[in-house]
């Protein structure tokens, strides 16, 4: 009779084994699920984040055509371009950089501003569409990939998921946010030809 209780004792804790076992899977794959999805979404910002590199020697060049003399603000608008480009890795390095970016470009459709002929170009109103299109694309992946990391740190964090992640080296991930406020309003894009 004793040996029966013991492998009646055996039994239960196997079950419990099983149990346990299987809950940390569980846990362990909600984990790999939500930085799989952050890696997506970060993904996804940095494709829109090139689209956006990409246009942008088009404008400088569209606007140049009009206003060569502003060389300042095109050597603005490039150097902000190519520190974005060059910032990798790091999301509040990078968010920082498109906010300079961003501010950049601010001046150079500000600089159109004062050229009538340069504003009703078409190829310059394509490329303002272009660009506000990006820009609106870029802060929907923003929001997604907002939302993502706060559901993967939210996971990290809340007991028992956050032992699983301590175990198998899950971390919080940064939010990608714009601190500065002028720079959370996408560029203006002006579309009307006023005569």
């Amino acid at each position: 009779m004793a040996l029966g209780g013991f492998f009646g004792c055996l039994g239960i804790l196997a079950v419990v084994v099983i149990i346990v076992a299987v809950f940390v899977i569980m846990l362990y794959n909600r984990l790999v699920g939500l930085k799989n999805r952050a890696e997506s979404s970060w993904a996804d910002i940095d494709v829109q984040l090139k689209r956006r590199y990409d246009l942008i020697p088009n404008l400088v060049e569209t606007v140049k055509g009009y206003a060569g003399h502003e060389r300042e603000t095109f050597e603005n608008v490039t150097k902000a371009r190519q520190q974005a480009i060059e910032v990798t890795g790091d999301v509040a390095k990078m968010a920082q950089a498109e906010n300079f970016l961003t501010q950049t470009l601010r001046s150079l459709f500000a600089l159109a501003e004062a050229y009538p002929e340069l504003k009703a170009n078409q190829n310059f109103l394509d490329l303002q569409a272009q660009l506000a299109e990006i820009e609106e694309v870029l802060s929907q992946a923003r929001r997604y990939y907002n939302a993502v990391v706060r559901d993967l740190n939210t996971a990290v964090e809340k007991v028992p998921t956050n032992i699983v992640a301590m175990l198998f080296g899950f971390k919080k991930r940064e939010y990608f946010e714009i601190e500065d406020a002028a720079a959370r309003e996408a560029p203006k894009v002006d579309f009307s030809r006023k005569e």
